[in-house]
């Protein structure tokens, strides 16, 4: 078969086994009308040429899990991202045909509401379980860890849900934490258990000033061992609830060991502490234990235990609630600044060669001093559960405690009364110099 062209048109030349798309060829001889002849009649391929490859075979579909991604020269990395994440789910069927669909509406209100959670104005009255997921959300793009917008988001989930945010915060030797994120920590709301234990915090520390306040006065479990507490900072600490019955009034499970500058002054104020069930002293500097003891079996009611309570074993204590990871967020993050630069390899290696030791900061280990260990011995109180032999005489002590509550609080709005109508016989110069501050 023989197909010819006239002029520079392109032609398809076939013939037996044989076919393409050319252009044609002149010679000097040949004039624009010539016939230019491609294949002999007879199927016969001139000399120098041929066939070419055949097609590949077309197949009825794509396999199984095929999948196409489309990618301009010039596209960068977040285009990609935010084309992945768009409304629409791009799958293929048994029969390898592609299929589309829309994502639900709820999940796309949820990733866009998570990406800006920091501006909500407050989730008071909002559904839990879909405030839940918003938190979880949230937790995923790691906005709680961003500096500002991280803690703007977490005051409003703790003002709105409290306790279901975070009930029990296990924070032991993660000093760095505290330091870096003091201020994610302190907006916490109704903890029921906290460890600080081996933080070595100090008398001063604006956490444990902190704990005084009305937003912990839910803890009931409170571990303190090893922070370099004194007599000043318990009497600090105490105050609130020895004074004005607030703070850490509802206390049960006290661990205060291994702090050494703790006195028998400062066990005098712990005595203010009437719910507690466990209290631990160990590794303190009592001067007079057997006074000490004898003191606090009289008027807290604990009964020295010979051998260690389960309540101190801190492998049971552990992070509980939605922000539980967005605390492993917060220690991976301490933890990646820490590291040793790359660059400080060779001046490592420099002073090995020169023989000069680098300094290696050991972590932090929460033992007890062995020479107070062997003086005080083992510290740790525990109340007895006492049966109800008496149920008459309890129900009239009841009647007689309701019945004083009764009359100290209408001492009380008395008192108030009489504050308001001396400031309100001030003066217009006192009310300036208040004014003033």
């Amino acid at each position: 078969m023989i197909f010819t062209t006239f002029g520079p048109r392109a032609c398809w030349v076939a013939g037996p086994g044989v076919g393409d798309w050319r252009l044609p060829q002149r010679s000097a001889a040949s004039g624009p009308g010539a016939l230019l002849r491609e294949a002999e009649p007879g199927g016969r391929r001139p000399p120098g040429r041929h066939p070419p490859p055949p097609p590949p075979a077309m197949s009825a579909g794509p396999p199984k899990g095929f999948s196409v991604e489309l990618r301009l020269s010039g596209e960068d990395e977040g285009a990609r991202r935010r084309q992945r994440s768009g409304p629409f789910v791009f799958t293929y069927t048994a029969e390898g045909s592609l299929r589309y669909s829309a994502k639900p509406l709820f999940g796309l209100a949820l990733a866009y509401v998570a990406a800006r959670v920091e501006w909500l104005d407050s989730l008071v009255g909002f559904p839990e379980p879909v405030a839940e997921q918003l938190f979880a959300a949230a937790e995923a793009r790691r906005k709680f860890a961003e500096p500002g917008a991280g803690l703007r988001a977490l005051r409003t989930f703790t003002r709105a849900y409290g306790a279901r945010v975070l009930r029990a915060l296990c924070l032991r030797g993660r000093y760095l934490v505290i330091s870096e994120k003091l201020e994610e920590i302190k907006s916490f709301r109704e903890l029921t258990c906290l460890d600080l234990s081996c933080c070595k915090l100090g008398d001063e520390h604006e956490l444990l000033e902190h704990l005084t306040k009305e937003a912990l006065s839910s803890v009931t479990r409170l571990l303190l061992k090893d922070n370099c507490l004194s007599d000043a900072g318990l009497r600090k600490m105490t105050a609130p609830v020895r004074v004005m019955k607030r703070g850490l009034e509802n206390l049960s499970v006290l661990d205060l060991s291994c702090n050494p500058k703790i006195t028998d002054v400062g066990i005098g104020y712990l005595l203010s502490f009437r719910k507690l069930n466990c209290l631990d002293i160990s590794g303190t500097g009592l001067k007079d234990v057997k006074a000490v003891v004898q003191r606090i079996q009289a008027q807290l009611g604990l009964v020295h235990s010979k051998v260690p309570l389960k309540e101190f074993d801190h492998s049971t204590c552990k992070t509980e609630g939605w922000a539980e990871q967005t605390i492993l967020q917060w220690e991976q993050l301490v933890m990646e600044a820490i590291k040793p630069k790359k660059n400080l390899q060779c001046r490592r290696a420099a002073r090995h060669f020169y023989g000069k030791r680098c300094r290696v900061e050991e972590q932090v280990a929460c033992t007890l001093v062995e020479g107070e260990t062997k003086a005080t011995g083992n510290l740790q109180f525990y109340k007895e559960k006492t049966q109800n032999c008496h149920p008459p005489l309890l129900k009239k002590e009841a009647a007689v405690s309701h019945e004083l509550k009764k009359n100290k609080k209408r001492v009380l709005a008395e008192q108030e009364t009489e504050r308001t109508s001396k400031h309100m016989c001030l003066t217009m110069e006192d009310w300036d110099l208040l004014n003033s501050y």
